[in-house]
């Protein structure tokens, strides 16, 4: 349960989902895992927090959080003919952080040397097989099935969403992005745009003009987010 005062703003909700299953069924998914997870977010917590009179929720951010997760999955089996997606999704409310994760889009935090730390981890064979030790790093970067997750929104598999519930960082930035950016842009290069960055949009535009230098041979997507 959670409730609501003055000392818990600011309100910050920040998704990407990157879709799969051909192009067309691929953004039908990723459509709906969005519009899903935020309307269901605004409607348990953002709506009740805003009211006149705000009351407190039944539900944890973690629980509201699985059931906008789960409420999407159907919604995409039901309606993107064979498509699925990621989703990965960062809830701010005033102090506190929660983390929802499927997939390989990930969540970066970003310290004020512009140093990287993951806060999310890959839903992904070659992951796997890392973290079984069974390849290395640099195995994984060119293994042929680097791109086969096993977890995705619209696969027709249970699946557990990760879900993080922690304090919001009280300095320095967050990086949501897809794996069209961090597989194939170094986290080097990340930092330095990062450091070199103007405004968010201004380090947005710069890290998806770096992938699409390098290659760009998947959907590529970022969000930064600047905390102070």
């Amino acid at each position: 349960m959670f409730s609501f005062n003055e000392n818990q703003l600011p309100f910050g909700l920040y998704v990407i989902a990157d879709g799969m299953g051909g192009h067309k069924n691929g953004e039908i998914a990723s459509e709906l895992a969005i519009r899903t997870i935020v309307g269901y977010i605004l409607t348990e917590i953002y709506t009740p927090m805003m009211s006149l009179n705000p009351q407190p929720s039944e539900m944890s951010f973690k629980e509201v959080f699985h059931a906008g997760i789960e409420k999407a999955n159907t919604e995409i089996l039901k309606n993107s003919y064979g498509g699925g997606t990621t989703v990965t999704a960062v809830l701010i409310v005033g102090e506190q952080m929660t983390i929802a994760h499927v997939g390989d889009s990930r969540v970066y935090s970003v310290d004020n040397k512009g140093n990287l730390e993951p806060l999310t981890r890959d839903h992904s064979l070659v992951k796997r097989l890392q973290e079984l030790g069974q390849i290395t790093s640099e195995e994984a970067a060119v293994h042929p099935q680097r791109n086969v997750l096993y977890r995705a929104l619209g696969q027709g598999e249970p699946f557990e969403p990760e879900i993080i519930s922690t304090s919001r960082p009280d300095v320095g930035s967050l990086l949501v992005c897809s794996d069209g950016l961090w597989s194939i842009v170094t986290q080097e290069v990340i930092s330095g745009i990062i450091k070199t960055g103007k405004s968010p949009q201004h380090i947005c535009d710069k890290l998806i003009d770096a992938a699409n230098d390098a290659g760009g041979p998947d959907n590529i997507s970022a969000i930064f987010v600047e905390i102070s």
